[in-house]
């Protein structure tokens, strides 16, 4: 009786516990619950995930942003009053990615967010909000160092470079600390040179990410995925082994070269140190508007076909004496002989002023034929005649200016708006003006009395005599020597 009964309470402690599992296992008061789609796996796996830290590598229209806004409003709903940083490359393109379809899950759900456009807050009736930033943005660091978040974003990672890894370690891990269930996403599609910090998190698993993939066949809102995809190839006249149609919509990390802007590879266009050599200097400007200055200093001499880039600077925000003031310091560090700036725009006026109140003989740059310009750059880059340090923001930014091929034509190349390079402008623009183009490698001259100076001798002798009859005009005939 007392094994029956001892039996029966195991049983009911048993049953209990397995209900207790299961109900926090489906928490069906879980707002998540309403966000789940039974008809999209994958990206249920990815809001389901309570990673920490996670990444998702998607191609082109998987719905990585949609997954992302999910986890963002989800989290609001459940940490009322808390703050959460989405973060792209630029102020435009976060509006562009996130702000559409953060408005389009609040109206499915009915969540009554308030949408503040000027400053790119979603504010949910609780009180938390999303905030979207670019990471292109002034004093977009300091403005989230010491905050304190539940979650954040970081999406399109494969154009964010080397300061991701910073981005992530320095500043936003540390604002996880006061949430015990805090996370932090990174989301991007193959870039198209397989290196940096988001290749090493989806592809090498380093630094402890969870990792998620899918593509665009996985959507089930995509009425046609795999016709799109024949008609594309179709269109742009791609094999099934294209780097851009494996990196884009594939989602494979391939090297695609042909998709970079500018053809800077680091084993044939690096180097350490300059060549021993007198140089000359050319200095360009690029003026930042929305983005930064970029000032860049490239070497020439008449001894070398290669033009190197010596130095550069980038700074935003600030204003016209504090560019005057790097461009004088590089002027005389250097002894300059050309500058040459960005007159575009209110360049104009900045370049007038800068030459009339800073006393500095900048020169308009020549943005006449820029993808001209770009095709040269290019021939010195595969010529490895135009040499940049491996770590410059120039090679860096190389790797990240990609051609938009689904706009471009035969005739037109179209830059992706995901990414600009302010120091790449500064560097063509300089370069457009160097007198490297016009370098003829010496002609060693024969050593005096060897044979082979005798012949010279010999053969120079019978030009000059062949020139001068040439010249000679019988006066009664009116013929010369090669007329006979």
């Amino acid at each position: 009786m007392l094994l029956k009964e001892s039996l029966k309470i195991a049983r009911l402690l048993s049953e209990q516990i397995v209900a207790k599992a299961q109900a926090q296992t489906s928490q069906p008061d879980d707002p998540l619950l309403k966000y789940l789609d039974p008809g999209f796996a994958p990206q249920d796996r990815f809001l389901k995930d309570r990673s920490r830290f996670l990444t998702a590598q998607c191609s082109r229209r998987a719905g990585k942003s949609n997954g992302l806004a999910i986890r963002l409003l989800h989290t609001l709903e459940t940490h009322p009053n808390a703050f959460c940083p989405y973060i792209a490359l630029t102020r435009e393109s976060a509006r562009n990615i996130m702000w559409p379809v953060l408005q389009e899950q609040d109206e499915k759900f009915k969540i009554g967010c308030t949408f503040t456009e000027s400053n790119l807050t979603v504010t949910h009736p609780n009180g938390a909000r999303i905030q979207l930033f670019g990471a292109d943005m002034k004093n977009f660091i300091r403005r989230l160092k010491g905050t304190k978040t539940p979650g954040a974003a970081i999406d399109e990672a494969q154009d964010f470079g080397s300061h991701l890894e910073s981005l992530v370690d320095d500043v936003l891990t540390p604002t996880l600390t006061d949430y015990a269930d805090s996370w932090l996403a990174i989301t991007g599609t193959p870039g198209p040179v397989p290196m940096g910090y988001f290749y090493e998190i989806t592809q090498q698993r380093k630094h402890g990410f969870s990792f998620h993939s899918w593509t665009l066949l996985e959507n089930p809102y995509l009425p046609n995925a795999p016709e799109f995809i024949k008609d594309l190839k179709q269109k742009r006249q791609w094999e099934d082994d294209n780097p851009t149609l494996l990196r884009e919509w594939r989602n494979q990390w391939v090297l695609d070269v042909e998709s970079l802007l500018i053809k800077y590879k680091e084993d044939i266009n690096a180097y350490t140190a300059l060549e021993p050599l007198a140089y000359n200097y050319i200095l360009g400007v690029d003026i930042g508007h929305k983005d930064s200055d970029a000032l860049a200093v490239l070497a020439w001499s008449p001894q070398t076909p290669n033009i190197y880039l010596v130095e550069e600077m980038i700074n935003a925000g600030q204003d016209i004496s504090q560019l005057a003031s790097q461009i004088k310091h590089l002027q005389e560090k250097y002894n300059v002989t050309k500058i040459v700036m960005d007159e575009g725009a209110l360049g104009k006026k900045i370049a007038e002023e800068i030459r009339r109140r800073f006393h500095i003989p900048v020169q308009p740059a020549d943005k006449m034929r820029k993808m001209e310009n770009i095709a040269l750059l290019n021939d010195y880059l595969r010529t490895s005649r135009f040499k940049a340090k491996a770590e410059s923001r120039f090679a860096q930014d190389s790797y990240r200016v990609q051609i938009d091929w689904e706009r471009s034509t035969p005739d037109r190349i179209v830059v992706k708006e995901s990414f600009h390079s302010d120091i790449i402008d500064a560097v063509l623009y300089a370069f457009k003006e160097s007198p490297a183009f016009t370098y003829q490698p010496e002609v060693l001259k024969p050593k005096w009395g060897t044979p082979a100076w005798a012949a010279q001798e010999i053969t120079d002798l019978e030009r000059k005599a062949e020139e001068h009859f040439n010249k000679q005009e019988d006066p009664e005939n009116g013929f010369g020597l090669e007329d006979w």
